[in-house]
């Protein structure tokens, strides 16, 4: 990835609506299941995994059924690191809301890295990841909570 000065790097969207645009080729597609009145959570399956993400689309855009949604989360950068081969693609919730995995890199959009592991995933980073590249393999984990922007 380009080397991101530290000012940009602090900011990884604008707003939700910029940032689901943005993403939006991305967007992995699913199933929303019912949500609670009130709660901030979407509970969404893809991929074979079942996620809880923070709902920013707001408390009523969101519609049980079929659904494409940008999961979003942010890198730990403890546990990222680029893989020498490819491998398999592998995705393991953590907790109520975080993820980790290795997969490989569809595309690097400035300090966001995009993931397909299971399902395509927009991982955004507060450090450079120098080098990293579409077609590499990249093993993450991310800090909780996963961010869901409906498209």
């Amino acid at each position: 990835m380009e080397s991101v000065p530290r000012s940009a790097a602090l900011t990884l969207e604008t707003s939700e609506r910029e940032f689901a645009g943005r993403f939006e080729e991305f967007a992995a597609s699913g199933v929303l299941y019912p949500q609670r009145e009130g709660s901030p959570l979407l509970e969404f399956a893809s991929g074979g995994r079942v996620l809880y993400l923070f709902d920013r689309s707001g408390p009523y855009a969101a519609v049980p059924g079929e659904a494409r949604v940008v999961v979003h989360g942010v890198l730990d950068p403890a546990f990222t690191r680029l893989l020498p081969e490819p491998a398999v693609q592998v995705l393991t919730v953590l907790g109520v809301s975080g993820v980790e995995g290795q997969g490989e890199v569809l595309a690097v959009r400035g300090a966001a890295v995009i993931v397909q592991a299971r399902m395509p995933l927009v991982l955004g980073s507060f450090e450079a990841l120098p080098g990293v590249r579409p077609g590499d393999w990249l093993a993450f984990r991310t800090l909780p909570p996963l961010h869901g922007f409906l498209i």
